[in-house]
């Protein structure tokens, strides 16, 4: 009976990572941008997929659909994982996140993450979420740099999550964090040297 059970987990653990990560990859920033005629995202500013490089695009519209889609799909994950338990909804929210940062169909050179972290939690964990989203946007509209605020908001992620859902989650989502403040690293290195661009910048190295 145990063995059962164990393999039932272990199943249900595979195809929930398994499904969050082939929707985290779809790349929606480069499939939008490439329908509306301006062609290949990663070809501009920083060359990430994620909304603030659409933004570059000068299509205010399309990096607000961009952001929208990426938190929807890491929202989406957790959802349809949610149907079967606690340990999916995490391998779902987990599988997401990497599929965004790591899309097999870009050859694994993916985005930072950040919407589709924003998405996870206001699926699974929603005050936090909005914690998590005001603390993007106060830092943002004091600093006007989108990565630090970005930074901020991932830095403190965890703890809302703690303290507005269950510290079980917030081990999840403080290794998330880590995870994209590493893939943040050369906009940490040029906040340190106060070279980075703010928001609206043509070399604004965004953090999405």
């Amino acid at each position: 009976m145990e063995t059962l059970v164990a393999q039932h987990f272990t199943i249900t653990a595979f195809v929930s990572i398994a499904l969050g990560y082939l929707l985290g990859s779809i790349p929606f920033g480069l499939v939008i941008t490439k329908l509306a005629g301006l062609g290949d995202i990663r070809n501009i500013g920083s060359g990430n997929i994620g909304a603030t490089n659409v933004l570059r695009t000068g299509r205010k519209d399309l990096a607000a659909l961009t952001l929208i889609l990426d938190g929807g799909k890491g929202a989406a994950a957790v959802l349809i994982a949610s149907h079967f338990g606690l340990q999916a909804m995490m391998g779902a929210a987990m599988g997401s996140f990497l599929g965004h940062l790591y899309p097999v169909w870009l050859r694994f050179k993916g985005g930072k993450g950040v919407a589709t972290t924003l998405g996870i939690l206001l699926a699974f964990a929603p005050w936090a979420g909005v914690a998590t989203c005001a603390t993007w946007l106060v830092t943002a509209f004091v600093t006007r740099i989108s990565s630090l605020s970005a930074l901020v908001a991932l830095a403190l992620a965890p703890f809302y999550t703690a303290y507005f859902y269950t510290p079980k989650w917030s081990w999840l989502i403080g290794t998330i964090a880590i995870i994209s403040w590493w893939k943040h690293r050369e906009n940490i290195k040029r906040l340190l040297k106060g070279e980075e661009p703010k928001i609206g910048k043509k070399k604004d190295a965004g953090a999405s």
